[in-house]
């Protein structure tokens, strides 16, 4: 009983501090400082939590090393790149999209000055989101998921309902959460690391960034939009099943203080 209660007060700090980066950074203050402050300090405080919880590092969301670092994370992070710039090349080509300017000489000094701050934010913001939202509810609750089906819808559930600020904007929103969550949460199932969900979410998000710093786009067509982004995740999805399940050589009491 002791466990579930430490488990239940480490999610609502981390949860806390994540809600509040965007909550009272950017909707309150209107503060990137206080906004990016909050949302690192979620990730920060996570690693005292794991060791509060009983393990070591950040095994509690299972944050270690071994292949979903050295092949997952890196791998995750050039497909979901190129399904968002796939994504947004066929959308531009349908007239779901389009080009707010012209590419012009200077995109490569533009993209240049852009990617060291792009590379963090989006690092740190997806290793937060999948720490709250997969990582914890993997590891840290000590449930046991006999299945991955299980497993990878209740953690997507818990994703669309992580986004407190777009659920109000419809059924069609969370249909496209709920498709980002299922490819993410399959990753995690699938690798036994959460190294290969921020693999993805990581590249997904950063496609996004160097997107709009370097071509920004208006969208003409809400819902076509959606379904491009929806269809880029499924088709990650059906490579992440695709892939062998792997057998991570280090068990849970291992990774126990």
């Amino acid at each position: 009983m002791t466990c579930r209660w430490r488990a239940l007060l480490a999610f609502v700090l981390l949860w806390l501090l994540y809600q509040g980066a965007e909550g009272v950074g950017a909707r309150w203050l209107h503060s990137f400082p206080v906004q990016a402050g909050l949302m690192l300090a979620s990730v920060v405080v996570a690693w005292p939590l794991s060791r509060w919880l009983g393990y070591r590092g950040y095994a509690a969301y299972a944050l270690t090393g071994g292949n979903g670092l050295r092949w997952w994370l890196p791998g995750g992070l050039l497909l979901a790149v190129l399904a968002k710039f796939g994504a947004a090349w066929l959308g531009l080509h349908m007239g779901v999209y389009t080009a707010d300017a012209p590419l012009s000489a200077s995109v490569f000094a533009v993209l240049l000055a852009a990617l060291p701050l792009l590379l963090l934010s989006t690092f740190v913001a997806s290793l937060a989101e999948d720490i709250l939202t997969r990582g914890f509810w993997y590891r840290a609750t000590g449930l046991r998921w006999r299945s991955g089906v299980v497993f990878v819808l209740v953690s997507s559930a818990i994703y669309v309902l992580n986004h407190i600020y777009r659920l109000g904007n419809g059924p069609l929103e969370w249909l496209l959460l709920f498709c980002f969550g299922l490819t993410y949460a399959a990753a995690l199932w699938r690798s036994g690391s959460l190294w290969g969900a921020v693999g993805l979410h990581w590249g997904w998000n950063l496609g996004n960034g160097v997107l709009g710093a370097v071509m920004p786009v208006s969208v003409t067509n809400a819902h076509a939009a959606a379904g491009l982004s929806i269809g880029a995740h499924l088709l990650m999805l059906l490579l992440v099943l695709a892939l062998p399940k792997s057998c991570t050589k280090s068990s849970v009491i291992d990774e126990r203080q």
